[in-house]
């Protein structure tokens, strides 16, 4: 994930050694191999056995072997580390007898996204999982107020959560100089993976509603997921699959060239059936920072950095029919579609950027580091 390897390679004042069971795309996340450790894994089929036995069986989040325990340590003691900073919930939940060892050399710091806060959360086991991953970690994070209200509704005690949000490089996400539609061609972009949290179908009603007043209004859709031939059998049945466009993945390049020709970010998340919700979407900040005003929904951390009627449009979740109108008339005011977009990059700027997020994480680090020594 772009934003948790930004936030690595952005710290200036730690040095940062990465333990991972596996690399991938090491052309796309460079960083020095000597800082990478690859652990040790079980094979494959007692891997996915124990996985089977907890899940099935247990009802209860995986967690590591004692020989990986032991890896783990030996790996933090013999780099001296100062902190373990563990990134999702859910590896902190498999990391149990790590964060419940007496033997752990450092102290644990453990951040919460989005999914990892409410997924399974319906279940006894995982739920006593969370709870023992609060108890025994020195310090929660949280991407968004929103989460924070949900670990605190969990058990997390309030004095260990501190919020630390996405950072956006404003430098590689400069402002672009729109202009408004010719001829009526309003283009909205959706950037995201294709899972019902993003509230895709949602988008492609709304630009159906929005092509009543703005016949030439269309929808791009950057991204994969499981979701497309659901999505492209929506658009075809509400006659518009010409009108709506699938990309699928891009380069950091392409998704600002995508970005160039637009004129509204669409992001009408919801709350998916298992729990998955967001915290701040990270493409949403990334084009909101490029000057772009944002349709979405009051739904997780994004009323947090999109403001209703200054730097975006919010309705409820599902309410395709309000967006669809609020949008269609926000299409007629350049004025306001411009001062939007001005408001974007202004919050973003504010309260997201990349050089703020690293000097808060710090911060965060030093209190965690200092308080162990005492």
């Amino acid at each position: 994930m772009s934003h948790v390897y930004r936030q690595i390679v952005g710290l200036s004042n730690y040095e940062s050694i990465i333990l991972t069971q596996k690399r991938l795309h090491a052309d796309k996340f460079p960083f020095d191999e000597k800082r990478v450790i690859q652990l040790a894994r079980p094979n494959g089929l007692i891997r996915e056995a124990r996985r089977f036995w907890f899940r099935k069986c247990k009802q209860a989040p995986w967690q590591i072997y004692d020989w990986e325990r032991r890896e783990i340590e030996k790996n933090l003691s013999e780099n001296k580390a100062e902190l373990l900073h563990v990134y999702f919930g859910h590896i902190g939940m498999h990391l149990l007898p790590l964060l419940e060892s007496k033997t752990c050399p450092c102290p644990v710091i453990v951040s919460f996204h989005g999914a990892d806060v409410a997924v399974d959360m319906g279940k006894s086991a995982y739920i006593e999982a969370m709870k023992a991953v609060f108890s025994q970690a020195d310090r929660i994070l949280a991407r968004s107020e929103s989460l924070a209200r949900q670990l605190r509704e969990m058990g997390c005690p309030d004095e260990k959560i501190r919020i630390s949000r996405t950072g956006i490089p404003l430098e590689q996400w400069p402002v672009i100089d729109r202009k408004p539609a010719v001829n009526g061609e309003w283009r909205l972009v959706q950037a995201c993976r294709l899972i019902e949290k993003k509230g895709l179908d949602v988008a492609i009603r709304v630009l159906a509603k929005i092509r009543e007043r703005h016949p030439r209004a269309q929808l791009t859709i950057i991204g994969e997921g499981p979701l497309q031939p659901e999505l492209e059998d929506l658009a075809e049945r509400l006659g518009i699959v010409r009108e709506v466009e699938f990309i699928g993945f891009v380069t950091e390049q392409r998704l600002r060239e995508q970005l160039q020709r637009a004129h509204v970010f669409l992001h009408p998340s919801r709350i998916g059936a298992d729990g998955n919700q967001e915290g701040v979407p990270n493409a949403m900040l990334e084009a909101m920072a490029t000057g772009l005003p944002v349709a979405a929904t009051l739904h997780g951390g994004i009323p947090e950095a999109v403001e209703d009627e200054i730097s975006g449009l919010l309705v409820e979740e599902d309410d395709w029919k309000s967006l669809a109108n609020r949008l269609a008339i926000l299409l007629q005011d350049e004025q306001d579609w411009s001062a939007m977009g001005s408001a974007a990059r202004a919050g973003v700027a504010s309260r997201y950027s990349q050089q703020k997020q690293i000097a808060d994480l710090e911060t965060i680090y030093r209190e965690v580091i200092e308080q162990a020594a005492e």
